[in-house]
C-alpha cells in the first residue's frame, strides 16, 4: 500500500471514532482573538495537569499559536453545533465569537466559551510538529466546569451528533 493509499484508509478509519468536539481559542501578541474547531485533544497526565491538542500546520492557529502564548480549550455541549460548525468553516477572525457567550479569562486574559461544558486554560509546555501538523502540550493553568447535565457534542463519520445521558 502506498502512503495516499494508506493515508485515505487511515482517514476512513478514523471517522469510526467518535470523539468530543471543543473549539481551541487564543489571541495573538496584538490582541486578535482566534478560534477553531478541534477533535484532536486527549489528556495527557494529571500530574503536572496537561492536555494535548493537535493543530494543522495550514491554519491560522498555527502561525498564532507559534508565538508560543497560551490558549483554551473549550469542551462543547451539544447544543453548541453552530459555534463548532463555525468556527470550522472558512470564516475568520472577529466572525467566528459571533455565536456564543464569549469571555476574557485566566491569567493571559483568553478568549473562553461561557457555558462549555469545561474550559481549560493551558501555557504552552511543549511542541513539536509531526506531518502535517503541530503537537502541543499544554500545561493547565485553570479549569472552568459547567454546570448542569453533561450532554456533550459528538463527531463521528463526518457528521455531529449528541450523547444522551440519563440522571443516577
Amino acid at each position: 500500500m502506498i502512503d495516499q493509499d494508506l493515508g485515505e484508509a487511515m482517514k476512513e478509519g478514523m471517522r469510526r471514532l467518535a470523539s468530543g468536539v471543543c473549539v481551541l481559542s487564543t489571541k495573538n501578541h496584538l490582541g486578535d482573538r482566534f478560534a477553531m474547531t478541534a477533535s484532536s485533544v486527549t489528556s495527557v497526565s494529571d500530574s503536572p495537569a496537561s492536555l494535548l491538542v493537535c493543530v494543522n500546520k495550514e491554519t491560522s492557529m498555527y502561525r498564532v499559536l507559534e508565538e508560543g502564548g497560551g490558549f483554551c480549550i473549550n469542551v462543547l455541549a451539544h447544543h453548541h453545533e453552530p459555534i463548532s460548525s463555525c468556527c470550522a468553516s472558512g470564516e475568520q477572525g472577529e466572525s467566528r465569537f459571533l455565536k456564543g457567550h464569549w469571555r476574557n479569562g485566566g491569567e493571559a486574559d483568553l478568549p473562553y466559551l461561557q457555558g462549555a461544558l469545561a474550559t481549560f486554560f493551558c501555557v504552552q509546555d511543549q511542541s513539536f510538529l509531526y506531518g502535517t501538523h503541530k503537537i502541543i502540550i499544554g500545561r493547565i493553568s485553570e479549569v472552568l466546569v459547567g454546570a448542569g447535565p453533561v450532554e456533550p457534542l459528538i463527531y463521528l463519520n463526518g457528521s455531529y451528533h449528541r450523547l444522551y445521558t440519563q440522571s443516577v
